[in-house]
């Protein structure tokens, strides 16, 4: 049906109402019904009723022309893919109901004229017998749709090219994104943006575009990669969307793919005692990086943002960038306290952790110090200990909320331990850090041989 529908646009300047005898018109009702506009679910009389939540609701849905034509074979009326021809670009209740009153007429009439969407129909001759079938003194036309139709085809003809649209959609994310989200964000628009033709207009990325990029993806790597990419590119098409350079993101129709989330072992007992023992004797350093995931339950990337004068020992506070807020305050317990060197004399400015000493001058990254203590810890642990993939630094803070989870439960009901925990994890809800616990296996039932023998 999709290909003669590009006649609709030409006959509906021309052709809106036309005047057919009941005779005709009970004959041509026999072949298909009526066309009808269907406005996202709500009633346009009742449109100024409505609330703004429910007519911007109303909006975000798909409206469409629909009819059934008759089947050959079963004899009964079937209902035909709905004709949509662009009109969800249109932000506005009048913009879109001009358009489709306009398609929907433009339809009923090429219907009456013969069209079958069943059969290959000669469309030049259809249109040519409708031109010529047209009476001046019926046309009835509508300022506001075709102010519609030229504006339609002013802004395809002016649509950005696919490299400056991204180049915009990057340059508006950079001012919001962290500078780790923003450079992982860059670089899965920039592989994107490599199997285009940046020279084309935006709008010639379709979601068949998007879900062969996403299937390669996922073939090359893994669902979970998939998904994120999908995510990012999302993220970058409501960009364009917002700012009218698109008229839809349809990426966000395109399906999330269920994944095996990865997961960082927790560390048995000997082996984590073992680790501790080996960093004191070959990486102080390393061993101090460590302390701070394990006692005061900070995420390796966060400890990388710590400055000297984030931290504050005569008050036993630790001031930190978080990935959740601004900034985060959290207490260092005295275990971690009494293995803090001399910080008096060094640069409040220098980062607490560089490669060679604590507080020296170290130009780098953020995701350049994440992945220098990240190798060093795979040198030094990882090879030594013959660790597999399942184990990274990452898997001390899972250790450790482990083993303060099953103290606290010692003595304590579920709930209390919960809520003593969640002021320590810095976990924003109580389901997050429930959801956090049965991740990691943190609660465990006694032994229940005696329930089974």
């Amino acid at each position: 049906m999709s290909k003669y529908f590009l006649f609709l646009q030409t006959v509906h300047d021309t052709v809106h109402v036309l005047a057919l005898n009941s005779l005709k018109k009970k004959v041509m009702q026999e072949k298909f019904s009526t066309p009808k506009i269907f406005t996202g679910g709500v009633s346009i009389e009742n449109w100024k009723k409505l609330s703004k939540t429910q007519q911007k609701d109303a909006l975000s849905k798909d409206w469409y022309v629909y009819y059934s034509f008759r089947d050959n074979t079963s004899g009964k009326l079937k209902r035909m893919p709905n004709v949509k021809g662009g009109v969800n670009r249109f932000k506005t209740m009048e913009e879109r109901m001009s358009y489709l009153t306009t398609m929907k007429n433009a339809l009923l009439y090429l219907l009456e004229k013969g069209l079958n969407p069943y059969e290959d129909n000669d469309l030049n001759n259809l249109l040519a017998s409708a031109n010529d079938n047209i009476e001046p003194t019926k046309i009835i036309t509508n300022s506001k749709t075709k102010k519609i139709q030229k504006s339609k085809i002013e802004d395809t003809d002016n649509l950005m090219k696919i490299s400056d649209a991204f180049d915009f959609a990057l340059k508006m994310k950079k001012n919001v994104l962290s500078e780790t989200s923003y450079k992982n964000f860059e670089l899965r628009i920039r592989k994107f943006k490599a199997t285009l033709d940046t020279s084309k207009p935006v709008n010639s990325i379709t979601k068949k575009t998007i879900n062969e990029y996403l299937n390669d993806v996922l073939e090359k790597s893994s669902a979970r990669n998939r998904n994120n990419t999908r995510t990012d590119l999302g993220s970058l098409f409501q960009v364009l969307e917002d700012n009218d350079i698109i008229p839809e993101n349809f990426i966000r129709k395109t399906s999330v793919l269920n994944s095996k989330p990865e997961r960082n072992k927790t560390y048995t007992p000997d082996l984590q005692e073992n680790i501790f023992h080996h960093l004191k004797q070959n990486d102080p350093i390393l061993l101090l990086f460590i302390k701070f995931v394990c006692y005061n339950f900070l995420r390796p990337i966060e400890v990388c943002r710590l400055k000297v004068k984030d931290i504050d020992v005569k008050d036993k506070k630790v001031y930190l960038k978080a990935k959740n807020k601004a900034v985060k305050i959290k207490i260092i317990p005295d275990i971690l306290i009494d293995d803090l060197p001399d910080l008096s004399n060094l640069n409040p400015e220098n980062l607490l952790f560089t490669p060679n000493g604590y507080g020296l001058e170290w130009i780098a990254t953020e995701n350049n110090r994440r992945d220098n203590f990240s190798k060093r810890f795979k040198e030094v642990v990882k090879d030594h200990f013959n660790l597999g993939i399942d184990y990274g630094m990452y898997s001390f803070r899972h250790t450790f909320i482990t083993k303060l989870y099953r103290k606290l439960r010692e003595e304590k009901s579920q709930f209390e331990a919960k809520s003593i925990l969640m002021l320590i994890t810095g976990h924003s809800t109580m389901t997050a850090l429930e959801q956090y616990l049965r991740d990691i296996d943190a609660e465990l039932p006694d032994d229940y041989s005696d329930l089974i023998k």
